[in-house]
């Protein structure tokens, strides 16, 4: 075999083994946090239907304990099936799609990238790969809604996720599976600017200037800050996709917000500036920790397969 067959039969396996690591670390991370999600899904949807004094009276933990004592522990994980189904699309792309690119311009341009350059590339690999993995997102939101109408005494919309994706198609069309696309979008250009280019930016600061090397430590702290910068250029484009992504169409096809516009603008109107960063504590509290696990198992990971560091 020639030698540039060798490269690459090299590089697609190492393209593959990568795909495998980061869907394996996504599914850990996200398995373990998940209850953190649903809190802050059941919390940004707080206050849609209330008055604007009703709707700042709760918390994440006043939510939690909702959950649990309405619908069990087992209630905390509902919309796990379709979220770790979208983790197999979205990070995957995302991940490999931004070592890639990264990789390609410092080839290209023989130097160490700007912040601003990875931010864009992060930004970039994050929509693309959540353009894919949206109709799975769907499902995630809609069945972990589903719960509080159950808590409320009305019938739930859905038994399970395959039944919540062909009754959306049946109800709304193929382009349904795709509602809320745009502030999905948006939202996943934010957290992947933040998350991914603040990481790698932030690890190999902390490597180049030996506060650690490039081990637990290092991870943990890149994590920490890419979790806290994700969230917070995040959180308002999380809340209008959250919305967005629950809304069905009512009697005579009327819906509550035309558009991610005017759900931004009602939201603000009803519920006040504040409303955007509605579930920010618990979403930093997911971030956070599934920034850790992600990072420091996929690093784990990379190591026993024998990759080199992110």
């Amino acid at each position: 075999m020639k030698p540039q067959e060798n490269d690459q039969k090299r590089d697609k396996n190492n393209n593959v083994m990568k795909l495998t690591v980061t869907s394996l670390s996504a599914m850990v991370a996200e398995t373990s946090t998940f209850p953190l999600d649903i809190t802050k899904t059941r919390l940004q949807l707080h206050g849609e239907s209330l008055s604007h004094s009703a709707a700042r009276r709760t918390s994440a933990f006043q939510i939690a304990a909702k959950i649990v004592r309405n619908e069990g522990l087992v209630g905390l994980y509902k919309g796990l099936s379709p979220a770790i189904m979208r983790h197999l699309f979205y990070t995957p792309t995302r991940i490999v799609g931004y070592e890639h690119f990264r990789n390609a311009f410092v080839s290209s341009y023989d130097q160490e990238l700007s912040f601003l350059n990875k931010a864009l590339i992060g930004g970039s690999s994050g929509a693309v790969a959540q353009v894919f993995a949206s109709p799975a997102d769907l499902v995630k939101v809609r069945m972990q809604a589903d719960g509080r109408l159950a808590s409320q005494g009305q019938q739930p919309r859905y038994s399970g996720p395959y039944d919540a994706l062909s009754k959306i198609i049946r109800a709304e069309g193929v382009r349904g599976l795709w509602k809320g696309v745009f502030p999905n979008v948006q939202r996943a250009f934010l957290v992947n600017m933040g998350e991914l280019a603040c990481y790698d930016h932030a690890k190999r600061f902390i490597i180049g200037h030996q506060i650690a090397n490039d081990n637990i430590y290092a991870h943990t702290l890149a994590s920490i800050m890419s979790g806290l910068s994700a969230t917070t250029l995040s959180c308002p484009a999380d809340v209008v996709k959250t919305r967005m992504m629950n809304q069905v169409v009512g009697e005579g096809g009327k819906i509550k917000y035309k558009n991610s516009y005017d759900c931004l603008v009602k939201t603000v109107k009803v519920e006040g500036l504040r409303a955007l960063w509605k579930g920010f504590l618990p979403t930093w509290a997911r971030l956070g920790p599934w920034q850790f696990v992600f990072w420091v198992s996929y690093e784990k990971f990379r190591q026993i397969a024998g990759l080199s560091s992110f």
